[in-house]
């Protein structure tokens, strides 16, 4: 086989083809080497996951633009006229909106530096909520507790509110529970409180309470309020609401559902 025939149709040599592949997989490896490198250490450094997770993937796509660069020579084109030309393309992308994604590089590293939020965080923004799972330099990624996977343009996350929901240590677990007219509410606080200190996620301080918040149409509803470590905010709840439910079914108290009394008149 000769290796210098030029193949019909691109006017290229075999060899040129070759040495091209060869320079892109040559390339794309050593991107990822670097990158790994980068990452391990900068992980060694007291930077945030986050940061160094935007850091990495800001670097790879600037090494990845050489590797194209590379690529191209390699198959005999005439670098200055593709730098020239590439030039071109990026300035008509500038002129047709890549303001949006300068916006976006600069709202993912103000995130990365402010930090709002670390990886790993739950949060919640634009409707939607989800554990973080990087920011990247366009867009900050989510990961539903189904393991559904979203992408949010990191300008929309840096200009609207958000919630961190696992920022700080602890949280207050809000469980509402209906009575009945005519219960002991003195009781029921009390099987309440007895509830939430037989638990020993429960943290002692701040103290748990159990307060009246409303006389609904069909019951008294009462909210417990007890203090657990974040990490422990949804099995203590669920817990919790099991709990409440089972201990005033033995102490007699109803859980009432809604109802409406209908009277009919007879003319």
């Amino acid at each position: 086989m000769d290796l210098n025939q030029t193949i019909p149709y691109i006017g290229l040599t075999l060899m040129q083809v070759i040495w091209a592949l060869a320079v892109l997989i040559i390339g794309v490896i050593f991107v990822k080497v670097v990158v790994r490198i980068f990452k391990k250490s900068l992980g060694k450094t007291k930077l945030p996951p986050i940061l160094v997770e935007f850091l990495a993937r800001f670097l790879s796509a600037l090494l990845y633009v050489f590797v194209i660069l590379a690529f191209f020579g390699a198959l005999g084109f005439n670098m200055d006229s593709v730098v020239l030309g590439l030039s071109a393309i990026i300035g008509l992308i500038l002129a047709f909106g890549l303001q949006d994604s300068f916006m976006n590089m600069a709202a993912g590293f103000w995130i990365a530096m402010i930090r709002p939020f670390n990886k790993g965080d739950v949060i919640s923004t634009q409707g939607m909520t989800g554990k973080v799972s990087a920011v990247g330099i366009m867009s900050t990624e989510l990961l539903t507790p189904d393991n559904t996977y979203i992408a949010i343009p990191n300008k929309l996350v840096w200009g609207n509110p958000m919630i961190n929901y696992t920022k700080m240590k602890t949280r207050r677990v809000d469980l509402n529970v209906g009575v009945a007219y005519g219960t002991d509410i003195n009781k029921a606080v009390r099987i309440a409180m007895d509830v939430m200190k037989s638990d020993k996620r429960i943290l002692k301080e701040p103290a748990p309470a159990v307060v009246v918040t409303e006389l609904a149409d069909s019951s008294i509803n009462l909210q417990l309020r007890p203090w657990t470590k974040t990490e422990s905010y949804w099995d203590v709840k669920g817990a919790l609401t099991q709990a409440i439910y089972e201990a005033y079914s033995r102490e007699g108290i109803e859980i009432p559902f809604p109802q409406v009394d209908v009277h009919l008149k007879k003319e």
